[in-house]
């Protein structure tokens, strides 16, 4: 993988976590396992009727390098550029390459 492609840096997040605010109540969140560089491709019309058979929601292609542990339970932040509000791609597959160098993680885009 070639690191000029990885021009995108995208917050992968855990699960919700269960924090306390000022009055004790129990307020659900997410909390950060790591900030990384990746390639984030919007799918074509046509790659997402393709896709449409298998994941009917998948939105997004994420290339990075090999990261263990991450899971369809996790979740990508991610701000394209400038003033642009930031996206939450909600992880549907971890695909690795076999040779532990890099993965690709099919998104959806949730809110």
């Amino acid at each position: 993988m070639r690191a000029g492609t990885l021009r995108h840096l995208v917050m992968i997040q855990q699960k919700p976590a269960v924090t306390q605010n000022a009055f004790g109540e129990e307020v659900p969140g997410w909390s950060v396992v790591a900030t990384v560089w990746a390639r984030v491709e919007t799918l074509t019309g046509r790659e997402f009727v393709a896709q449409g058979q298998a994941q009917a929601e998948v939105t997004h292609k994420v290339h990075l390098r090999y990261r263990p542990g991450l899971e369809p339970t996790m979740r990508l932040v991610w701000q394209p550029q400038g003033d642009v509000p930031e996206r939450v791609l909600e992880i549907e597959a971890v695909l690795d390459d076999g040779a532990r160098r890099e993965m690709t993680l099919m998104c959806r885009e949730g809110v």
